[in-house]
Protein backbone atom coordinates (compact mmCIF):
# COMPACT_ATOMS: atom_id res chain seq x y z
CA UNK A 1 0.00 0.00 0.00
CA UNK A 2 1.27 3.48 -0.89
CA UNK A 3 1.78 6.02 1.81
CA UNK A 4 0.84 9.67 1.49
CA UNK A 5 4.58 10.43 1.50
CA UNK A 6 5.13 8.12 -1.49
CA UNK A 7 2.11 9.54 -3.30
CA UNK A 8 3.28 13.08 -2.58
CA UNK A 9 6.72 12.28 -3.98
CA UNK A 10 5.09 10.89 -7.13
CA UNK A 11 2.90 13.99 -7.52
CA UNK A 12 5.93 16.23 -7.02
CA UNK A 13 7.64 14.23 -9.77
CA UNK A 14 4.68 14.95 -12.09
CA UNK A 15 4.98 18.66 -11.27
CA UNK A 16 8.73 18.48 -11.95
CA UNK A 17 7.93 16.98 -15.37
CA UNK A 18 5.54 19.87 -16.00
CA UNK A 19 8.31 22.37 -15.17
CA UNK A 20 10.73 20.48 -17.44
CA UNK A 21 8.17 20.51 -20.27
CA UNK A 22 8.00 24.29 -19.98
CA UNK A 23 11.78 24.68 -19.80
CA UNK A 24 12.27 22.46 -22.84
CA UNK A 25 9.15 23.72 -24.66
CA UNK A 26 8.12 20.08 -25.08
CA UNK A 27 4.42 19.75 -25.89
CA UNK A 28 4.48 15.95 -25.86
CA UNK A 29 5.97 15.91 -22.35
CA UNK A 30 3.33 18.40 -21.19
CA UNK A 31 0.52 16.26 -22.57
CA UNK A 32 1.98 13.02 -21.16
CA UNK A 33 1.26 14.10 -17.57
CA UNK A 34 -2.39 14.96 -18.31
CA UNK A 35 -5.21 12.45 -18.59
CA UNK A 36 -6.71 12.18 -22.08
CA UNK A 37 -9.95 13.61 -20.65
CA UNK A 38 -8.31 16.46 -18.75
CA UNK A 39 -10.23 19.72 -18.32
CA UNK A 40 -8.18 22.90 -18.14
CA UNK A 41 -9.16 26.44 -17.22
CA UNK A 42 -6.03 28.06 -18.59
CA UNK A 43 -4.90 31.66 -18.62
CA UNK A 44 -5.45 31.85 -22.39
CA UNK A 45 -8.83 31.72 -24.19
CA UNK A 46 -11.21 29.98 -24.48
CA UNK A 47 -12.76 29.52 -21.04
CA UNK A 48 -11.91 25.81 -20.96
CA UNK A 49 -10.14 23.07 -22.84
CA UNK A 50 -11.52 19.53 -22.71
CA UNK A 51 -9.14 16.69 -23.53
CA UNK A 52 -5.49 16.70 -24.46
CA UNK A 53 -6.31 17.03 -28.17
CA UNK A 54 -7.86 20.46 -27.49
CA UNK A 55 -5.31 21.40 -24.83
CA UNK A 56 -2.32 20.72 -27.09
CA UNK A 57 -2.86 23.81 -29.30
CA UNK A 58 -2.38 26.53 -26.63
CA UNK A 59 0.78 24.76 -25.44
CA UNK A 60 2.14 24.75 -28.99
CA UNK A 61 1.29 28.46 -29.36
CA UNK A 62 2.78 29.36 -25.98
CA UNK A 63 6.01 27.51 -26.65
CA UNK A 64 6.31 29.08 -30.13
CA UNK A 65 6.07 32.54 -28.55
CA UNK A 66 9.41 31.97 -26.78
CA UNK A 67 12.83 31.98 -28.42
CA UNK A 68 14.53 29.79 -25.84
CA UNK A 69 14.00 27.93 -22.59
CA UNK A 70 11.16 29.01 -20.33
CA UNK A 71 12.44 29.31 -16.78
CA UNK A 72 9.99 28.39 -14.09
CA UNK A 73 9.75 28.82 -10.34
CA UNK A 74 7.11 27.27 -8.10
CA UNK A 75 6.51 28.87 -4.74
CA UNK A 76 4.27 27.93 -1.81
CA UNK A 77 3.45 24.51 -3.26
CA UNK A 78 0.90 22.69 -1.13
CA UNK A 79 -0.34 19.17 -1.93
CA UNK A 80 -3.37 17.48 -0.37
CA UNK A 81 -3.98 13.77 -0.96
CA UNK A 82 -7.06 11.64 -0.30
CA UNK A 83 -7.00 8.13 -1.72
CA UNK A 84 -6.60 8.23 -5.50
CA UNK A 85 -7.36 11.97 -5.72
CA UNK A 86 -5.12 14.89 -4.88
CA UNK A 87 -4.80 18.58 -5.52
CA UNK A 88 -2.00 21.08 -5.45
CA UNK A 89 -1.90 24.84 -5.34
CA UNK A 90 1.00 27.17 -5.89
CA UNK A 91 2.23 30.53 -7.07
CA UNK A 92 4.24 30.07 -10.25
CA UNK A 93 6.72 32.32 -12.00
CA UNK A 94 7.44 32.11 -15.71
CA UNK A 95 10.47 33.88 -17.18
CA UNK A 96 12.01 33.88 -20.61
CA UNK A 97 12.73 35.64 -23.85
CA UNK A 98 9.85 36.05 -26.25
CA UNK A 99 10.29 35.38 -29.97
CA UNK A 100 10.37 39.16 -30.58
CA UNK A 101 13.19 39.62 -28.04
CA UNK A 102 11.11 41.01 -25.17
CA UNK A 103 11.77 39.59 -21.72
CA UNK A 104 8.82 38.23 -19.75
CA UNK A 105 8.67 37.66 -16.02
CA UNK A 106 5.25 37.02 -14.54
CA UNK A 107 3.62 35.32 -11.59
CA UNK A 108 0.35 33.42 -11.78
CA UNK A 109 -1.74 31.12 -9.62
CA UNK A 110 -2.06 27.42 -10.39
CA UNK A 111 -4.30 24.73 -8.97
CA UNK A 112 -4.05 21.17 -10.26
CA UNK A 113 -6.20 18.14 -9.55
CA UNK A 114 -4.58 14.72 -9.87
CA UNK A 115 -6.05 11.25 -10.09
CA UNK A 116 -4.17 8.00 -9.78
CA UNK A 117 -5.06 5.84 -12.77
CA UNK A 118 -3.47 2.43 -13.25
CA UNK A 119 -0.90 3.32 -10.59
CA UNK A 120 0.11 6.62 -12.22
CA UNK A 121 -0.76 10.14 -11.05
CA UNK A 122 -2.11 12.30 -13.88
CA UNK A 123 -3.43 15.85 -14.00
CA UNK A 124 -7.19 15.58 -14.62
CA UNK A 125 -7.94 19.27 -14.12
CA UNK A 126 -5.92 22.43 -13.75
CA UNK A 127 -6.77 26.08 -13.32
CA UNK A 128 -4.38 28.92 -14.08
CA UNK A 129 -5.27 32.49 -13.23
CA UNK A 130 -3.95 35.99 -12.72
CA UNK A 131 -5.58 38.68 -10.59
CA UNK A 132 -7.75 41.14 -12.50
CA UNK A 133 -7.96 44.91 -12.16
CA UNK A 134 -11.73 45.35 -12.36
CA UNK A 135 -11.40 49.06 -13.20
CA UNK A 136 -9.53 48.27 -16.42
CA UNK A 137 -10.57 44.67 -16.99
CA UNK A 138 -6.91 43.76 -17.50
CA UNK A 139 -4.99 40.95 -15.89
CA UNK A 140 -2.42 42.17 -13.38
CA UNK A 141 0.81 40.44 -14.33
CA UNK A 142 3.38 42.45 -12.41
CA UNK A 143 2.53 41.29 -8.88
CA UNK A 144 5.12 39.38 -6.87
CA UNK A 145 4.62 37.26 -3.76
Amino acid sequence: MMTDATDEAQIRAVIDKWVAAFRDRDVDAAMAIHSADTVSFDIVPPLRFVGTDAYRKPWEETFQNFSGPINFEIRDLDITIGGDLAFSRSLNRMMGTMADGRQTDLWFRWTACFQKRDGQWLIVHDHTSAPTDFATGAAVLDLTP
